[in-house]
């Protein structure tokens, strides 16, 4: 399973702790990085509160649960490949 993510809101959160649940690999990407906090960014319109919805918070959510997160859209399908095939 492959989640694209982003700033804002606590959908991935969901994802990640139904990832702990999963039998099948999940790799995850979530843009945003580099948004400032406070500012409406993206279609949208989701503004980082600084708390569980920023990206870096995400991010570690999904790696502490042993999601594999791609730091670039263009890593996700590599490291899906790394995940399934080694």
């Amino acid at each position: 399973m492959v989640v694209i993510g982003e700033i804002g809101g606590t959908d991935e959160l969901a994802a990640a702790d139904a990832a702990l649940r999963m039998a099948k690999p999940v790799v995850a990407y979530v843009a945003g990085k580099s948004a400032p906090q406070g500012k409406r960014m993206g279609h949208a319109g989701a503004i980082v509160a600084g708390g569980q919805d920023t990206a870096a918070a995400k991010i570690n959510t999904f790696r502490r649960v042993g999601v594999r997160v791609a730091d670039l859209i263009t890593d996700v399908a590599p490291l899906i490949a790394h995940v399934l095939h080694g």
